[in-house]
């Protein structure tokens, strides 16, 4: 008996997979779940494989299955949402000591419960379709064992991501798992008429159905403050209200005071060494003086572990922009924040709701829940 033979419940389910990473999948499945909650008074959802995790009630709990339990209001055991996220070392030890059967237990015992009080479960894929191989648990493997069939998410145009997603249906097909339906992700505003219509044509050549393209959203894509603060370890010294502002572009504290002020708007993260205090009082000022808000900047980052004068310090504990402190130098912060892979957060309620909105507007539900009925 095949792994898919054993998880034959009356539960449907549909399998998220993706292209490679940062395409979409996480906000494919707030979308999904989002829309099938209008049609299935129970819907589920499991993460089997995580990467990126925190530690809660004794469990590594991976970070989206903490974003969509909250964001869609699911009632379903969070440990059961995430049943194996990978420490540091875990894919060394697993290679001196394989154990795919326990590995296997675990997912399919989790989605046994959650698929036990749903009538359907979105699964999330980590990754393209081969992330995971190395312990036997690739994203093709995991939607065999599970016996689903997968939505899968690209980005961009329309070469690579019909070559990638070839690529990662074969991938697919050698165990045996269909691909309902593509989702072309991150299309440029004003190349999306003919993206959408040509890549559609391109894929039903190739024998698959295109069931969305859903347009590039620069909300989407855009770090928060709060997302920095805890990615660089920083330590926030004010304005805690104002972590959820989003980070269009960054100012380097390398320019004078009067050229900074030409820079600072409302998505711009100053980054400036701790002796800069002139600039840190320019972007205080420009936020008093500025119009509407426009002129505040979003945050900002001193450098280098040197914290201004304590007069202004007490200045800038008054006001609600975001101020963080790093030991790291303004360079080496830079490229951190250039680097950041960014992910929606629990809270982030702007761009849960803009996912929403989204995906109901782009993405033919309709077509993938008859492709697995």
């Amino acid at each position: 008996m095949s792994h898919s033979d054993r998880t034959r419940s009356g539960t449907k389910r549909l399998y998220v997979g993706a292209t490679r990473q940062n395409d979409g999948k996480t906000i494919t499945s707030l979308g999904l779940i989002a829309a099938l909650k209008k049609r299935f008074d129970r819907v589920g959802y499991i993460k089997p494989v995580g990467q990126r995790y925190i530690e809660r009630d004794g469990h590594r709990i991976d970070e989206d299955a903490l974003l969509v339990r909250e964001a869609c209001g699911l009632d379903v055991e969070l440990a059961d949402m995430s049943p194996i996220a990978i420490p540091r070392g875990f894919t060394e030890q697993y290679i001196e000591t394989p154990d795919r059967e326990a590995l296997a237990r675990d997912v399919l015992g989790s989605f046994e419960r959650v698929a036990s009080t749903s009538d359907i479960v979105v699964i999330e894929g980590t990754g393209h379709a081969g992330v995971g191989s190395v312990f036997d648990m690739s994203n093709a493997d995991v939607a065999d064992l599970l016996g689903a069939r997968v939505v899968l998410v690209s980005s961009g145009g329309i070469g690579r991501p019909i070559d990638e997603i070839m690529l990662n249906k074969a991938l697919f097909d050698s165990k045996g798992v269909q691909i309902v339906g593509v989702i072309i992700n991150k299309v440029e505003p004003e190349k999306y008429d003919k993206v959408s219509r040509i890549v559609r044509k391109g894929l039903a050549r190739l024998g698959l159905a295109c069931v969305g393209v859903m347009p590039y959203r620069q909300l989407l894509s855009r770090p928060t403050m709060e997302q920095v603060l805890d990615d660089l370890g920083g330590r926030l010294i004010s304005g805690k209200s104002g972590l959820r502002n989003t980070i269009g572009r960054t100012a380097i504290g390398a320019m004078a005071p009067h050229e900074a002020m030409d820079y600072f708007a409302r998505d711009v993260l100053l980054i400036t060494p701790g002796t800069r205090e002139d600039l840190v009082l320019a972007a205080m000022s420009s936020c008093v003086v500025g119009v509407g808000k426009t002129h505040c900047v979003s945050g900002i980052i001193i450098t280098g572990g040197i914290e201004p004068h304590p007069n202004i310090m007490e200045l800038i504990q008054r006001t609600f922009i975001p101020v963080i402190s790093v030991a790291d130098d303004t360079f080496t912060v830079a490229s951190k924040v250039n680097r950041l892979i960014v992910k929606i957060r629990p809270g982030d309620t702007e761009k849960v709701q803009a996912t929403e909105e989204m995906f109901d507007e782009f993405v033919d539900v309709g077509r993938i829940l008859e492709a697995i009925s």
